[in-house]
């Protein structure tokens, strides 16, 4: 391949880390909302008051799209120097982004049974915690690489 067409995927990283984080907090908090609103739904046709807290449950995948940015900021400053880190991007992307999908898979769950028993916040935070610290580890390794890689430019 010639440099002009390599030129054309300098920014793959960037986006693809970017956009796996999205894309896994976009699906984990949909299939935690489906869950909220089913649980919602029989608590109204019960009579029974509907948990506001299943909000904190639906919400819990949106961080790492925060993670996702972070991590691309790096790989900006990185790229504006020449180096181009694809592999890393993508593979950071997708970790963190399949935290995100199974964190709110495990949010739909316990919005099932919050739903049900009105019982049990905490903890059901703390396994939202312990799917959250994946994305946390990833972040956190990968700017490590980073910062190493960088220090070589």
């Amino acid at each position: 391949m010639d440099a002009s067409v390599l030129g054309q995927f300098k920014d793959l990283g960037l986006g693809a880390v970017l956009a796996l984080s999205a894309c896994g907090s976009g699906w984990g908090a949909g299939v935690a909302g489906m869950s909220a609103i089913g649980a919602w739904k029989k608590n109204y046709n019960q009579n029974k008051t509907a948990s506001f807290m299943l909000v904190a449950f639906v919400g819990s995948p949106l961080t790492q799209t925060i993670y996702g940015m972070i991590v691309m900021n790096k790989l900006f400053e990185l790229a504006s120097k020449g180096l181009y880190c694809w592999g890393i991007g993508a593979l950071s992307g997708l970790a963190i982004g399949l935290s995100a999908y199974w964190q709110g898979k495990c949010a739909a769950c316990a919005c099932d049974a919050m739903g049900e028993t009105n019982k049990g916040f905490g903890n059901y935070i703390v396994v939202l915690g312990m799917t959250e610290t994946v994305a946390l580890f990833v972040m956190a390794f990968t700017l490590g690489i980073l910062g190493k890689l960088g220090a070589g430019l």
